[in-house]
This record gives structure tokens, sequence and C-alpha cells, in this order.
């Protein structure tokens, strides 16, 4: 098989984007909401006096929790601070809930502790329930933002930029790739770059890369105007040392997908650059309604964007 050839069968077994799918649910109960305001992007903006506030949540996967519950409780802030980064947003703050047996708890709330820290965030509060059963863990953000990034902005003729952490190792039990050890403190920085982005207009939509890996969180940006891209895999930054069907559907601790108009991708891309983070314009949205990935020969559709999560449009 080529290179394309596995990455577009490695993105076409992903469970993570199949079961992106059964969000249509929510639409079917709690009525068609904006999509800005939600649900339907990574969070919720919210107007609030002279502000907007970003409001999020991320569940974890219980099997993860069950087999490392202190890097589930690091996923858990991870999760959220990029949710609220890639509203354009600033996060404030994080509240938990945990139903679990004392020594699975303390072990999530010492990895919530860990990456509160390297992120900047203050952990305000949160419920715990003990348990003798299976271990679950919630996580939710305050954010706030003057400009949202939004999937609301998203139009054909815009560019697509990926912007990665490319630094760390993939975890062999899980599709992540870490780089907690090689950018440290670092990464607080990182995930508010994307305010800085918002603020100056260098972009207009963002989405980050997480368990649908960046094809499936792709689809996630462009459901809504059900808009394609043809990327090109050359382009997309990537670790050397991580074959491409693997980094394609994986969730890298910083990770990221923009859209910009024209004339300001050039300075999205150098935003990133200045902090030693990889970004690169890969591709052009159209009207196609389909993912398409080029390598130097052939090109290959791997994904159609229209009901990848079935969140019906308000």
């Amino acid at each position: 098989m080529t290179e394309l050839a596995r990455i577009a069968a490695a993105v076409a077994a992903n469970p993570a984007i199949a079961a992106k799918a059964s969000i249509g649910i929510i639409s079917s109960v709690l009525t068609p909401g904006s999509w800005l305001s939600g649900p339907g992007d990574d969070g919720a903006a919210v107007p609030l006096g002279d502000t907007v506030a970003i409001a999020c949540g991320e569940a974890i996967y219980p099997p993860f929790v069950a087999s490392d519950p202190f890097g589930a409780g690091v996923a858990a802030v991870l999760a959220n601070v990029n949710d609220v980064a890639a509203m354009g947003g600033e996060p404030v703050a994080l509240v938990d809930t945990v139903v679990a047996p004392a020594e699975q708890a303390r072990l999530i709330l010492e990895g919530m502790r860990w990456a509160a820290e390297i992120y900047r965030v203050p952990i305000v509060g949160g419920h715990y329930t003990p348990s003798t059963g299976a271990a679950s863990l919630s996580a939710f953000a305050l954010g706030r933002t003057d400009k949202v990034l939004s999937v609301t902005h998203a139009r054909a003729g815009q560019d697509l930029v990926v912007a990665a952490c490319v630094e760390g190792s993939m975890r062999d039990d899980f599709p992540f790739f870490r780089s907690f050890d090689e950018r440290g403190a670092r990464l607080g920085d990182d995930v508010r770059l994307l305010a800085r982005i918002a603020r100056d207009d260098l972009a207009v939509a963002a989405k980050d890369i997480s368990m649908a890996g960046l094809v499936g969180s792709l689809a996630m940006l462009l459901e809504l105007g059900n808009l394609g891209v043809e990327i090109d895999i050359r382009r997309v930054p990537s670790p050397a040392h991580i074959p491409l069907e693997r980094w394609f559907n994986c969730f890298p601790c910083f990770g990221f997908l923009l859209t910009c108009e024209t004339n300001t991708t050039e300075a999205c891309v150098s935003v990133f650059e200045e902090q030693a983070l990889r970004a690169a314009r890969v591709g052009t949205l159209d009207d196609t309604g389909i993912i398409r990935l080029r390598s130097e020969t052939e090109v290959v559709s791997v994904l159609a964007v229209d009901g990848v999560t079935g969140i019906a449009r308000g």
C-alpha cells in the first residue's frame, strides 16, 4: 500500500470518527441550536457584559480512566483548555465531577492539579461521589474572549492551516501524542496563542485536533457549511518518527485546525512559528463536502463531512 492508502485506511477504521455520529441525539432531544451558542462548536459562546464567556465540558473515556487515573485527570484539563482555545478564548477556571473509589479519585485529582498548574488554570470547584464501581470523570471549563473563532465563520476559499507541537512521543496503549516533557510550562502559553490570533483577526474558525484525529476533527469543522478541502499531506506538520497513518488518527497534546482569509494566513502561521511550534497552510476550503488527501502522485477521497456528527442546523 502507498502511504496515502495507509492513511486513508486508518481514517476509515478510526472508531472515534464513527462514534461522532451519535452526537446527533443532542439535537433530537434539545432541538437544533445556533452552533455558535451551542450545541455545535467546541464550546458555547455566551455574551456576558462587555465580553463573551466560553463554556465547555468533557467526559473522559471510561476505559482510559480505569487504566490510567492520573493520565485521565491530565486529559480532562487538556481537553477543556484546548476547547476554549479553539473558540479564541483564554481559559479562566475549571470544575470537575468525579465518581470513583478514594484511591482512584486521588490519582485523578492529582493528574488534574498537575495539568492545571502547567496550563495556569485554577480548579475552582466540583463534585466528588465515593463509589465502589467503575470510576468516571468529567470536567468543565470557563473561558473568555472578545473575538470568537467559530465553525460558523468557515467559508469556501479560505486557507486551511494546521498547527501542532511535533515534539513528543506516542502512548503505546492510547492514540495520544504527549508533549508535556518537551514543552512543559510553555504549553500554557501555547494554548493562549489562539486568543491572540482571534484578537488580531488572523483566523476566523478553529477546531482542536482531538480523539477523532486530524481528518475527523476537520470534518466537524467543515460539517455546518458542507465544505471540503484537499490536503497536501507533505505540508502537514508531523513528527519525523511517527508514521502519518498514526499521526492523522491521534490526539496531539497541541494540535489545531484553523481557517484563514488568504491575506492573513502567513501572519497566522508566523504566530505559531515564533513560539517554536510548527504550522503550515495545507489546503483551501471548497464547496465539495469531501475531505481529500493528496500526495505527489495521487489524490484520495477519505471522508464526506455531511452528517459526521448529525447535529441539526439551527
